[in-house]
């Protein structure tokens, strides 16, 4: 029970104590969509978060197909989607003189080009949407809070103890002042890009230059006349011919609320420290300039953030683990903070709650760690190769040009008829096109190959993956052991709507999908459910099967014969995979379970 209980009264040092199965600190989309997953299934706990709400201002917005999926798990995806902005609010991403002014390019974003819609379409069930932080995560801890969980506003995290059995966590309430602790199997650092936690526990991290800060300015003003032509949540605004205060160099002008509420992000100066930090009047004054006309405005919060590229490299130590902004920092290009951090969330759920419900041994938790830091790590290296990519147009516009008149030059130069006017155009064309790996970057969202005990593919003999030409690009669906199970629309015999193999996958167990001649794996994995108490669903894909292929997508992605199986895991990551039969239930019944045994490291 998470109810707080007395043990023996008091602690070592003379404060309240309170038990429970598992302690979250930070109450953002890690640490919140950690407990929804915990709590689906039925793991109790708490939250502890210094702040006294959830995020009241909306920093992470794009959340992908492959977060979505998570959410789709537990049912979260409908709420999310009523609440998100999508469709022509994400059409493009811009670059413009101001909101009201010239326009220098703009590209298609978020699976919106016509020429990749498509692939969108056949990767997932889901669809990328915008939705802030400030809507997302309440519905986070509403959820976490109606299904077992408690969490305590206004708490601060003090420090940790462990040892082989549980975890005690030293808090203080901020309203009483009033210290206590609380014991748990485990312990969750989901405390932001400041942790405490993994600074306490030394987890070595990996670090490199930053790219200075950056000053997010939320901002209430009506821009419905100026964005109907102009569609897009995205809006570079840079003003090379004008000059610009130190704190404000360029802008990405970000929808929150379409197409009433905006976060200006302002990028200062190169170099600059900013030392004198701006008036709420200046930022006004500043925000004006880059809406371009007579708009009114008001600013409604300010914060300054730091672009950082920094990963930890390991994610846990005893029985404690980090997630989210904690262990991968970066900034928010390619749209992968959230979503990577509800996806580590993901895959740490099921094997906490596995180990807790004795289904799995501890040694699966170590596979949290070698899993997702790789992912976190690829992520961190892509969401500022993003950043950087942008210097290309900046160049092109001649904004990182020292003075105005040089700036102004380089603007003339975009539209003059001489041989530098189509040298500029050419680079300004090609830096754009390289942002398609930011803006339409596919492949790092839906492209993670795990590598660990929890993966069986030391007998996998079934070949190659098909050659992918661009690795962030594009997805390529596969059924390789460590991948992610392909999306694929299925149907009865007699057609009563279309069903997602991502649906038939997860909620909280493994799934095997086999097709004609694979009967036995159906008895193999009854037997092994029973002995092992582990949910196995079994689905046979085919010709009067318990699903048909209709588009034949299943039978080309498969990658093993109709009698062969996939195993898919609760995360829904492809476990182990055989090529066919090759005896009777019995071979079956053994090869399965070698290859659960072994994945649940029992």
């Amino acid at each position: 029970m998470s109810v707080p209980i007395p043990i023996n009264g008091a602690s070592h040092n003379g404060t309240p104590k309170v038990q429970t199965d598992v302690v979250i600190v930070g109450a953002g989309p890690a640490g919140a969509s950690l407990a929804c997953f915990l709590a689906a299934y039925g793991i109790k706990g708490i939250i502890v978060d210094l702040n006294s709400t959830s995020a009241d201002t909306p920093r992470a917005h794009i959340t992908s197909m492959a977060a979505m999926e998570c959410l789709r798990d537990i049912g979260l995806d409908v709420i999310a989607n009523k609440l998100a902005t999508k469709g022509d609010c994400m059409l493009h991403t811009r670059w413009a003189h101001s909101m009201a002014g010239r326009e220098y390019a703009r590209i298609y974003s978020w699976g919106n080009d016509p020429k990749r819609k498509g692939e969108y379409e056949k990767a997932s069930p889901c669809s990328p949407v915008d939705l802030p932080q400030t809507l997302l995560e309440p519905e986070l801890v509403r959820y976490a809070t109606l299904n077992g969980f408690q969490i305590r506003w206004n708490t601060e995290y003090l420090s940790l103890e462990q040892n082989d059995n549980n975890v005690t966590v030293h808090v203080v309430d901020k309203v009483t002042g009033i210290p206590y602790s609380i014991e748990a199997r485990y312990l969750f650092g989901a405390d932001g890009a400041r942790s405490r936690i993994v600074t306490q526990l030394e987890f070595p991290l990996e670090k490199h230059p930053g790219g200075g800060a950056a000053i997010n300015v939320l901002v209430k003003a009506d821009l419905s006349h100026l964005v109907k032509h102009r569609m897009g949540n995205l809006h570079w605004i840079m003003q090379p011919d004008k000059e610009h205060p130190e704190y404000g160099w360029m802008s990405i002008v970000r929808m929150v609320k379409p197409w009433h509420e905006w976060m200006f992000i302002l990028f200062p100066t190169p170099g600059s420290k900013l030392e004198n930090r701006p008036t709420k009047e200046q930022y006004l004054e500043r925000v004006r300039e880059l809406i371009g006309d007579d708009t009114p405005a008001e600013v409604l919060r300010v914060n300054v953030w730091n672009i950082n590229e920094i990963v930890a490299e390991t994610y846990s130590k005893g029985r404690v683990f980090c997630l989210g902004d904690a262990v991968h920092r970066h900034p928010p290009f390619n749209g992968l903070g959230s979503n990577t951090c509800i996806q580590d969330a993901f895959n740490l759920a099921w094997k906490i709650a596995f180990v807790i419900q004795n289904k799995a041994g501890t040694e699966i938790l170590n596979t949290y760690s070698e899993e997702r830091q790789p992912v976190g790590k690829s992520i961190v290296q892509r969401a500022n190769d993003g950043f950087r990519d942008h210097a290309h147009i900046w160049n092109a516009l001649g904004i990182t040009l020292p003075t105005v008149q040089e700036r102004t030059v380089v603007l003339q130069e975009l539209e003059a008829n001489s041989p530098a006017g189509r040298e500029r155009r050419k680079k300004l064309e090609t830096a754009i096109s390289q942002t398609e790996h930011e803006f339409h970057g596919l492949g790092i969202e839906m492209n993670q190959l795990y590598k660990s005990s929890a993966i069986r593919a030391d007998d996998e003999t079934l070949g190659q993956e098909a050659n992918n030409p661009d690795p962030i690009l594009y997805h390529i669906p596969s059924t390789k052991p460590g991948r992610r199970v392909p999306h694929v629309w299925l149907n009865t015999a007699v057609p009563s709507g279309l069903v997602t193999t991502i649906d038939l996958a997860g909620k909280g167990g493994f799934t095997l999908f086999t097709g004609i001649g694979g009967e036995a794996w159906k008895s193999a994995a009854a037997k092994l459910s029973e002995e092992l108490s582990v949910p196995i669903r079994v689905y046979s894909i085919g010709f009067g099967q318990d699903y048909e292929d209709p588009y034949f997508d299943w039978a080309r992605v498969r990658g093993v014969e109709e009698s062969g199986c996939v195993l898919v895991r609760p995360d829904r990551f492809v476990a182990w995979r055989t090529k066919q039969v090759e005896g009777d239930a019995t071979w079956a019944e053994e090869s399965l379970g070698k290859a659960l045994r072994a994945v649940l490291s029992r």
